[in-house]
């Protein structure tokens, strides 16, 4: 519980300061199948209002990450009961199901989750470094509502400088690294001749948009059609890569001319069931939202194949195997990054000690003496070394500190 001590100190009042740790709370495709990941994910607007909440509850650090693939919360409280209240009061999510499949993890073991899933070592697809730019909004979200400080900040900036170094010194990320290739991958695996295939793209977010970029670069194929809610969404993509774009109201005439559909709207209600799908011919479907937005009554019709996110993300192809023989080293750089990180958290457990120490010291000698400049210097180095100390003999250290808490009797000083 070495963190909560440091935490403690650094972050809250006297009376919070027995219970105050570093928490993740969440559910992720390894405790949860992708309807159930679907109940309990989060959209910006209910990010948003969750943070809004915790911030008039008091709380000062949390970030929130919601993918397909995981639902997590992150932050310093008294009790991870609050963010487990918290995620299911604002997704929507059975709290007894929470209770009986979610994960709930302090201390080191939540660093280090962090810093795993920000290098895509928890990734359906591992090395998928997608998740890395999906943390760094996460934490600007965050920033934004003045839900972060220098815990968070740092925490970001480690994870951030391991997934670099993962990337540039290994080739975890070599190959498939999203779900939009993964689809595009099953269906060069699965549909012959797919450069002469209709295929219809049902959504153009940012999943959307990398499918619709993957398609293109490894399909050769032009006959491609994209349908979104918001026409001029589409039309920003379509111009991109020139392709056509169709209204959502004939939809249905489109998928009737597609051998191939691909939905990614992000919408939290089915988008495509069976009154919109003809089984007169074979038609694929790629179901890459969370939750889904295909009736999965559609894979019982004749004709029809649908595929899920789950589905896509096991791939077993001969470029993920090659991956494993890099976790190793990327585990290596992890924890040396994250080991830094730590050696900073504990260092800081000083601070209000030394703070308080030089305080009590300048302030005894300009009541007795008025201001000495000489002193002051001393003061600083006294200081100083105390510090080096600390670091140098780090099993001594609460020791040290509560003999110089009691010596000097700086409690008040600590409590300000």
């Amino acid at each position: 519980m070495f963190l909560s001590l440091i935490l403690r100190q650094e972050f809250t009042p006297n009376f919070l300061r027995n219970t105050i740790q570093y928490c993740v709370v969440g559910l992720s495709y390894k405790n949860a199948d992708l309807s159930t990941r679907g109940n309990f994910s989060l959209d910006k607007f209910q990010t948003e209002q969750l943070l809004a909440q915790a911030k008039a509850d008091g709380l000062n650090e949390l970030m929130v990450i919601s993918t397909c693939n995981r639902t997590e919360l992150m932050g310093i409280v008294d009790d991870p009961q609050i963010l487990i209240d918290y995620l299911c009061a604002f997704s929507g999510g059975d709290r007894s199901l929470f209770l009986e499949i979610g994960f709930v993890l302090t201390d080191r073991d939540a660093i280090n989750h962090v810093f795993r899933v920000g290098c895509g070592l928890e990734s359906q697809i591992v090395g998928d470094f997608e998740i890395i730019g999906q943390l760094k909004k996460t934490f600007f979200n965050s920033k934004k509502q003045q839900m972060v400080n220098g815990f968070s900040e740092r925490l970001v900036n480690a994870v951030i400088q391991s997934s670099k170094r993962i990337k540039t010194e290994t080739l975890l990320s070599s190959g498939a690294t999203s779900v939009s290739f993964a689809s595009v991958h099953y269906i060069l695996e699965h549909v012959k001749a797919v450069s002469q295939k209709n295929i219809l793209l049902f959504g153009t977010g940012k999943i959307g948009r990398n499918t619709c970029e993957n398609l293109i670069k490894h399909t050769q194929n032009d006959h491609i059609v994209l349908v979104n809610r918001s026409e001029e969404s589409a039309q920003r993509v379509a111009g991109k890569f020139n392709l056509v774009v169709k209204p959502i109201s004939g939809l249905k005439t489109e998928i009737a001319h597609s051998d191939i559909l691909i939905v990614a709207t992000g919408a939290h209600d089915i988008t495509v069931d069976t009154s919109m799908v003809s089984r007169d011919k074979p038609l694929l479907i790629l179901d890459l939202s969370v939750p889904s937005n295909v009736d999965p009554k559609l894979n019982d019709l004749e004709n029809i194949t649908l595929v899920n996110l789950d589905e896509l993300s096991q791939l077993t192809n001969d470029t993920l195997k090659k991956r494993e023989q890099f976790i190793p080293k990327a585990n290596a750089i992890l924890n040396e990054v994250e080991s830094e990180f730590l050696k900073w958290v504990d260092q800081r457990k000083f601070a209000p000690t030394l703070k308080a120490l030089k305080q009590k010291l300048l302030n005894g000698q300009q009541m007795e003496q008025g201001e000495v400049p000489e002193f002051s210097q001393i003061v600083y180095r006294l200081t100083g070394k105390v510090a080096s100390y600390l670091k140098e003999n780090p099993s001594k250290a609460d020791q040290t500190m509560e003999l110089l808490q009691y010596v000097y009797q700086l409690d008040s000083e600590l409590d300000v």
